[in-house]
């Protein structure tokens, strides 16, 4: 039996500089473009690709899409967790505002939620129901998903079987990729971690 590929994809770098973007629809500046397509070049492995539908992670999705001839798929559970009141501020403003909440947040992210945002157990929630689908539909094939960082170590925490408060552990560059190999069928399937944040 041939076994599952899947592929995680960071999006590149956004336009907007480095802050909590969450839901914001900010797209890939011109070094985010080539930062994918770098890390792309010319080895083409895959059979399908899933796609955030933000844009910084659809609009590379589609260009992929449109000159391979893969077939594409939009998974807006795959979104980045939503940032609430942080949504478009920077560490450095966030810190200057409440250092105190702040710093709470990684220390105990599941008790300190930042201000109307998702909490760190719904966004599990919502991106591990997308990942359990994803290995259920896509058995026995290679498939590239172009998401964001904070689901991307989501579905790491899941395969390495971490505590959910220490996902930020996680260093998950800018385009960077993660191979995960599914062995088996149901009950039985065996996830591996193949590398991480590597280069095809």
């Amino acid at each position: 039996m041939w076994p599952t590929l899947i592929d995680l994809m960071r999006h590149g770098e956004p336009e907007g500089g480095s802050r909590y973007r969450g839901h914001i629809d900010h797209p890939l500046t011109q070094n985010g473009w080539e930062q994918m397509r770098a890390q792309i070049g010319d080895t083409l492995p895959w059979q399908e690709i899933i796609t955030s539908p933000l844009l910084r992670c659809a609009e590379f999705a589609e260009e992929l899409a449109r000159e391979t001839g893969l077939p594409l798929a939009y998974e807006p559970r795959l979104m980045e967790i939503h940032f609430g009141d942080w949504e478009g501020k920077t560490a450095a403003e966030l810190e200057k505002q409440d250092k105190q909440a702040f710093y709470a947040f990684y220390d105990d992210p599941l008790s300190n939620t930042p201000p109307g945002a998702e909490s760190l157990t719904a966004f599990q929630n919502r991106v591990c129901a997308a990942w359990q689908d994803i290995q259920h539909q896509y058995q026995q094939r290679h498939v590239l998903v172009v998401t964001h960082g904070g689901s991307i170590r989501i579905i790491l925490s899941q395969v390495l079987k971490m505590p959910l408060e220490a996902i930020f552990r996680l260093d998950v560059p800018y385009a960077a990729i993660s191979r995960i190999q599914l062995l088996g069928k149901g009950a039985q399937q065996q996830a591996q971690l193949k590398f991480h944040a590597g280069k095809l």
